[in-house]
């Protein structure tokens, strides 16, 4: 039975206010996941690490000192996903995860930015007058859109607004909530 979720996070860049902002953005968006937990008395703890290679790092870590605890690495795929996520990972990045379920290893579509421009109304919303809805890219299925273009897209789509051109953790965490 698990009784504590520990998810280990790739983004936030390396200072400990741009990691803060990543953190709120990602407890809000996974907030009724952390309900749903703390409703059957599991504990739950976000990592927000930087880089992925820090959050692979740090996941590995966490396996080994806590392995009771289900640990989760939670990356972008940055790439398409052909095959399970262990395997994409272990093929892109050379990660090696052998004893690793897949179900402890989760990718956020090619970027982040994807999940974003999945809800064109919160973008519409959050960005108001100025908005450039034709620069978004119309393919429903986000996590086939080539990872080049999604925060290009979303800078287009933003520049002339009153928040100013997208800018990832400023933005992203905002909008994720």
């Amino acid at each position: 039975m698990v009784t504590e979720i520990h998810i280990f996070l790739e983004g936030g860049g390396d200072g400990r206010n741009t990691k803060a902002l990543i953190h709120q953005g990602f407890s809000r968006f996974l907030g009724s996941l952390v309900k749903r937990a703390r409703q059957k008395k599991i504990k739950w703890n976000l990592t927000v690490c930087g880089s992925r290679n820090n959050a692979f790092r740090d996941f590995k870590i966490a396996l080994k000192a806590n392995p009771n605890a289900f640990n989760v690495l939670l990356v972008d795929a940055e790439a398409p996903v052909r095959t399970t996520a262990c395997q994409h990972l272990w093929l892109r990045d050379n990660w090696d995860l052998p004893k690793i379920d897949d179900e402890h290893c989760q990718l956020m579509v090619q970027t982040m930015e994807a999940w974003l421009i999945a809800d064109l109304e919160t973008l519409k919303k959050f960005y108001g007058q100025g908005f450039k809805e034709n620069s978004i890219p119309k393919n429903t299925e986000v996590e086939k859109i080539d990872k080049q273009q999604l925060e290009p897209s979303l800078k287009a789509a933003t520049r002339n607004t009153k928040k100013g051109e997208y800018h990832k953790i400023q933005h992203a965490s905002k909008l994720l909530a």
